[in-house]
């Protein structure tokens, strides 16, 4: 390990992960533009290179890009990848309050600490953890998804009902094209392009995105900036000194983000919703989650970049990647003629530990990038609106496009963004739609191969009768009363809130 330290922090290595963490950046902060389009475009130029350094500039690309997905969540409500959706419900908020700097601070500092929770965990404990994640089937899966589901209640807004209403729309919208079984076309009306299902990164583009930009163009006549922001000297020292002071919720998620991202096809969405609801759960002040709490930042930051390190202990311990980006990095070290597996981390140690300390080299540049840049990007939400509203209106066709370079994505992201809109009108939440739209993919096909286990057994030995799935049972159950008696609670808390300030007034 000492040797493989030294190799990563050579020149030439750490020349490589300047390059990477620069492109994850610039790939980040694009809508649609995500960490897997970016390491796949990356992958050409690591033929040429020794495993050891393409493996750096990749592995970086990847932590980069997924701390800069925060950056449009955070600005302009975009979240350009799945993972970046939790972080939008509050970093947005942040922004709207002239906070958009801290916001941007919290953001790379907590997805550090995150990059080193799942870095470490990949260079320590890849075997043990790995064959863990062996014992998670399609029942567990099916429960996973099912407990991510009782997120819908932390970010339903002031209507539970709305809230499960929204999230039954955004999973009926993952239905759409050939089924998880039987190969039946559905909702897809003849369109070619739909057979092979939504684009989530499109959809979710158009649940955030397009209606902001329709809301920018509604108030251009009463705010022509987006925000204010004001330049305070000290913003990213007070902001990590605070963090800092309050590191409860930012190793909670950073573990909780790294167990997901071990569990193959999990992946940084489910654990930064995951690590997102939890915050929620164990705050004090549940009712700020949603309207600016900088808790909500940390806890999806943190979460979303342990699962990335996470999600690359099944791929070098058992060769099966757990995320997108894992699995172009799989064909990488293919390419280099590198097969991973049970024997990889004894045969071939060099490259595991100096990828391994990549990660975590990475973490800290782009920590160092992030934190000096924070002003800067922050400042990007003074361009008047009559300007930002086009601008980004662009970026979202294009990472619309982008993903499969099909125009049926582009309508479809503005026909969802259009409906949305119209449906915020009446009081719905877009968070429970967007968590649909990413949980529907994942839930049905772990339920309908659950239910093709059963037909050997039955539907309560594989469903209830499996250790894992007993215990992801009872933490749903749990959690689902949890969420209906604190939002009991918070309810009676505003009438008292209410009754006391007409009290004052009378």
């Amino acid at each position: 390990m000492v040797e493989a330290l030294t190799e990563a922090l050579g020149p030439g290595n750490m020349l490589f992960i300047a390059i990477g963490v620069l492109g994850g950046i610039m790939v980040g902060a694009l809508p649609g533009f995500t960490a897997t389009m970016g390491t796949a475009l990356l992958l050409p130029f690591t033929f040429a290179l020794p495993p050891a350094q393409g493996l750096a500039m990749l592995g970086a690309l990847y932590v980069a890009a997924m701390f800069a997905d925060s950056v449009p969540a955070c600005l302009v409500n975009t979240p350009g990848t799945p993972s970046a959706v939790a972080t939008a419900l509050d970093g947005f908020q942040m922004t709207l309050r002239g906070r958009g700097q801290e916001a941007i601070v919290a953001s790379c500092f907590s997805a550090m600490i995150g990059t080193f929770v799942g870095g470490f965990t990949f260079l320590f404990v890849s075997g043990p953890l790995a064959d863990i994640a062996l014992r998670f089937g399609p029942p567990e899966f099916f429960w996973i998804g099912i407990f991510a589901v009782t997120i819908i209640g932390g970010i339903a807004g002031d209507s539970l009902l709305k809230g499960i209403a929204g999230g039954a729309l955004g999973m009926l919208v993952g239905t759409i094209g050939i089924s998880a079984t039987g190969a039946i076309s559905r909702y897809t009306f003849g369109i070619p392009e739909l057979r092979g299902g939504v684009s989530i990164v499109a959809a979710l583009i158009g649940i955030f995105a397009l209606p902001q930009i329709l809301e920018m163009v509604k108030e251009r006549k009463t705010k022509d900036t987006i925000a204010s922001f004001e330049r305070r000297p000290g913003v990213a020292r007070k902001t990590i000194a605070w963090i800092v002071r309050h590191p409860v919720n930012l190793l909670r998620s950073s573990v909780l983000g790294t167990f997901v991202g071990i569990l193959p096809g999990a992946g940084s969405p489910v654990a930064s919703l995951m690590a997102y609801n939890e915050a929620r759960r164990w705050s004090r002040d549940r009712q700020s989650f949603g309207k600016g709490n900088i808790q909500g930042v940390i806890a999806s930051e943190a979460a979303g970049n342990s699962a990335a390190g996470g999600a690359l202990v099944p791929l070098v311990a058992l060769g099966v990647p757990g995320s997108a980006p894992a699995a172009v990095i799989l064909g990488a070290l293919l390419l280099q003629g590198v097969q991973p597996g049970p024997t990889f981390v004894t045969s071939q140690p060099d490259i595991v530990y100096g990828f391994a300390w990549s990660i975590i080299i990475a973490g800290v540049v782009t920590w160092i990038a992030g934190s000096v840049l924070s002003g800067a990007i922050a400042r990007m939400i003074l361009i008047p609106v009559r300007l930002l509203a086009p601008i980004v209106l662009f970026l979202s066709i294009v990472g619309a496009f982008a993903i499969r370079s099909s125009y049926v994505d582009v309508y479809l992201m503005l026909g969802l963004g259009f409906i949305v809109y119209l449906l915020a009108q009446i009081g719905f939440h877009p968070g429970p739609i967007g968590l649909g739209v990413i949980l529907g993919p994942i839930v049905e096909p772990a339920l309908v191969q659950s239910m093709a286990m059963a037909q050997a057994s039955s539907n309560v030995e594989i469903f209830f009768g499996r250790p894992m799935s007993a215990a992801l049972v009872a933490l749903t159950v749990i959690s689902a009363l949890w969420v209906v008696w604190s939002n009991s609670k918070d309810r009676a808390n505003r009438k008292n809130d209410v009754s006391e300030k007409s009290e004052v007034a009378g």
